[in-house]
């Protein structure tokens, strides 16, 4: 499942692989090493994730689990991801999807961020909102961030002010604009890859042959 997907997505370069790598045959051969690598780390953990998300699950021992159920929705749930990017990121299970995606377009970062900054925005203590506020500048947006998004030097300058003095808007600037590129790029080749074109199709029902 999802094999053309993965390989176009591999070679798609969303600006955080190969910042330094060489065109030399030693460079190359390792890079494509690291891809063959990250391609059947993925299709691993998509099988997982597919196969443990068909159901809730029952919790052990009466203890409510803490982890995260999806439910698999129905062809016509995830047909209406595809009428807009918000229905996809008001679906558990199309966000869990999206964010899976993303990991084998390696451009995680962006759905990372804005979740983050969905967060923050609901934070209410001042002192939670500023070490939060550091806590997404120091993952997201400051020079080699380990997470680092790509955006412009004049967004970072003005969010190292507004940091100072966090506010729930401190990144609503950054985060519109990683909305945008996730919209316009990744959610467009998210609606064409084979694991949501299969979530769509409705399951054939099998007749049996009529004796005569």
């Amino acid at each position: 499942m999802m094999q053309s997907a993965m390989f176009l997505a591999v070679q798609h370069d969303c600006g955080s692989m190969d910042k330094s790598s060489s065109n030399s045959p030693k460079s190359e051969e390792k890079r494509e090493k690291m891809k063959r690598t990250l391609l059947k780390d993925w299709k691993t953990r998509l099988s997982y994730f597919l196969q443990n998300s068909s159901s809730p699950g029952k919790p052990k021992n009466g203890k409510k689990s803490k982890q995260q159920t999806f439910i698999k929705p129905s062809p016509e749930e995830a047909q209406l991801w595809s009428e807009a990017f918000d229905e996809l990121l008001a679906s558990k299970y199309g966000l869990a999807a999206f964010r899976a995606f993303l990991k084998s377009e390696f451009c995680e970062e962006n759905i990372e961020f804005w979740l983050a900054c969905e967060d923050f925005k609901k934070t209410k203590s001042p002192q939670k909102l500023s070490s939060k506020a550091r806590k997404i500048y120091t993952d997201f947006i400051e020079k080699e961030a380990p997470k680092e998004i790509n955006i412009d030097f004049q967004t970072k300058t003005l969010i190292a002010q507004n940091i100072q003095e966090a506010t729930s808007g401190c990144f609503t600037t950054a985060q519109k604009r990683v909305y945008s590129l996730m919209e316009n790029n990744s959610y467009p080749r998210f609606l064409e890859s084979e694991f949501y074109q299969d979530l769509c199709k409705k399951p054939q029902i099998a007749t049996e042959p009529h004796a005569t």
